[in-house]
């Protein structure tokens, strides 16, 4: 349903009077980029920033461009090779108003939709999609690092330290200056009382390290992509998982071996670089009275912080939203925490 969600969103821009802002990274399947070009056909007003930096993705993203015919309707980001427009939301106007904006994880390609683990978040809200708008306004220009970082701080200030975040949903945008924000999702994790749940694609970051390591009364999961990509990272997995306040899953998928009645599985390479879990967001005492997510594309590292462009969601005291997203990690999570067994048993 990920991407009939997504379809249907971009389907609401109806005609004149209505806009789309889109900010992407991977912004290669085809189907995307025709809904689009027909939601601009049909008279509304889309523009589109997507990445153009690196090799990987901006040859696709330009060859589907091209291939779409909608080269007039895109802007792409180029300054600073050394980081990405990691973005993956889209604005929806009316009358020239922002009313709802679609975000999460989900690149717009064939792997982010199909072959990964991915959410795609819609906010009905007003405010939240002005907000969203403006940080769109200010990446169309394509600004170098040193003019986007103030201005990102100042439409989405870094919550001070110790801080909690307000009930409803605040937006928090990259680049910024220092590591302040990424310390402070860290500080929320540590906050729980009972029940703190992470997903992590590319490895847990060190400033999470010392949560874990910390003793806690209730329990941590951690759903990740790997172990790491250094023997030190995996190292420092392997000793997390050995306490009993964490419990990790890594992903997985099933060999079929001499106790064969299992189906076989394999994986769709759709993707190189992360084929399980490409989700990034953490919930903090998730069944609890007061529960908090932090959502979005960042993936908790130095470079999501620091250069890239990103954008997350904090929501705070919304329990059916938090119940979907516990539901879904623990989903997951059980997913692949037999998967990972299972290829451990060798007969």
């Amino acid at each position: 349903g990920l991407w009939e969600a997504m379809r249907d969103f971009i389907r609401r821009a109806k005609g004149p009077g209505f806009g789309l802002r889109v900010a992407t990274y991977e912004f290669n399947y085809g189907p995307v980029l025709e809904a689009l070009k027909a939601t601009s056909l049909a008279g509304a007003d889309v523009q589109i920033v997507y990445d153009g930096r690196k090799a990987d993705p901006a040859e696709g993203n330009r060859a589907a461009v091209q291939a779409a015919g909608i080269r007039a309707l895109c802007r792409e980001r180029t300054v600073n090779p050394s980081a990405i427009a990691h973005n993956k939301f889209i604005v929806l106007l009316e009358e020239g108003r922002p009313i709802s904006v679609w975000t999460g994880s989900t690149n717009f390609s064939e792997g982010g939709i199909f072959g990964h683990s991915n959410v795609g978040h819609e906010v009905r809200n007003a405010e939240v999609a002005r907000v969203f708008l403006a940080y769109w306004d200010i990446l169309k220009d394509d600004p170098d690092s040193r003019t986007l970082r103030p201005r990102v701080a100042e439409l989405t200030p870094t919550p001070a330290p110790g801080s909690s975040p307000r009930p409803g949903t605040v937006e928090l945008f990259s680049p910024r200056t220092g590591l302040q924000l990424l310390e402070w999702y860290v500080a929320q994790a540590a906050s729980a009382s009972t029940l703190v749940c992470a997903t992590f694609a590319f490895g847990i970051n060190k400033a999470f390290v010392p949560m874990f390591q910390t003793p806690f009364a209730g329990l941590r999961y951690a759903l990740l992509d790997s172990a790491g990509a250094t023997a030190e990272a995996k190292q420092t997995v392997s000793a997390l998982r050995q306490r009993s306040d964490n419990r990790f899953a890594i992903g997985n998928h099933l060999v079929t071996n001499s106790f064969d009645r299992w189906v076989g599985e394999r994986l769709s390479e759709f993707n190189r670089h992360v084929r399980y879990i490409h989700t990034k967001y953490l919930l903090v005492d998730p069944f609890g009275d007061d529960p908090v997510v932090i959502t979005g594309s960042a993936n908790f590292s130095d470079a999501s912080t620091r250069d890239n462009d990103e954008n997350m969601l904090v929501i705070r005291g919304e329990k059916a939203v938090t119940d979907i997203y516990g539901s879904e990690f623990f989903r997951l999570w059980n997913h692949y925490a037999f998967r990972e067994w299972a290829a451990s048993q060798p007969d």
